[in-house]
């Protein structure tokens, strides 16, 4: 697992960060919108992040190795109550699952291990609560570690299943991305045709594209919920972003 993170340590970063979303969602107005998801209201972010945890934990539940046709949502679910049951769910299945059971996953860059969604569950319900938050102008700072952590999966393993699709990607280029409140730096090639090549990056490097700034502003700057700090190409820039 990367970076020292385990399955405990992002099960109890889920924890948090799932009793932080569910407090902003219950307290907000379900019609009022979520500025940083366009389109959005509270009801739903809220219907988003339920119906996420009720795919994501079918893998973990069943171990299956092939991508499952899951049955859509009750169309009258009432979103409180939808996103408590899979709140619930979750809480129960994290902890029970181990990181090295098979499951699939979706990105070619990922094994096909259940610590993949452990993970990315984890960094779901960060972004989600983020949404929120803001939303109420109720923003708590995260962790420089959760980030460089959220940072590393974005490069890693979400940038491959971005690109990895039906319309092959066209961008060209080098990504560099510094941190300079902790030491860790990302290099990122984009060619057209593959999924990007990610590896940590030597000392004196220079990149089409330089990202930097504090792990927290890099990592949600990729999300599009914050200005990253940049110089350089522009394309590679919007072929490293997310959201």
């Amino acid at each position: 697992m990367p970076g020292g993170w385990t399955t405990q340590r992002w099960t109890g970063v889920f924890t948090e960060q799932a009793a932080m979303f569910r407090a902003a969602v219950g307290k907000a107005d379900p019609t009022a919108k979520v500025p940083s998801c366009p389109g959005w209201t509270f009801t739903e972010l809220t219907l988003h992040v339920g119906r996420f945890l009720e795919t994501s934990l079918e893998y973990l539940r069943t171990g299956s190795t092939v991508q499952l046709r899951l049955p859509r949502p009750p169309a009258d679910a009432a979103p409180l109550e939808y996103l408590d049951a899979q709140l619930a769910k979750a809480a129960e299945l994290l902890p029970a699952v181990p990181g090295n059971r098979t499951a699939w996953t979706f990105s070619p860059a990922a094994p096909d291990l259940a610590w993949v969604w452990h993970r990315r569950i984890a960094h779901e319900l960060d972004l989600r609560r983020w949404d929120a938050q803001a939303a109420l102008r109720e923003l708590v700072s995260g962790d420089a570690d959760f980030a460089v952590d959220g940072i590393d999966e974005s490069l890693t393993t979400l940038l491959a299943a971005k690109h990895s699709t039906d319309v092959p990607p066209t961008a060209k280029g080098t990504a560099l991305i510094q941190l300079t409140d902790v030491p860790e730096a990302w290099m990122v090639t984009f060619a057209p045709g593959v999924v990007p090549e990610v590896r940590s990056s030597w000392p004196g490097e220079e990149a089409d594209l330089r990202i930097s700034g504090e792990a927290q502003l890099v990592h949600y700057g990729l999300w599009g919920r914050l200005p990253l700090k940049h110089t350089g190409d522009d394309q590679v820039r919007y072929a490293l972003k997310l959201d």
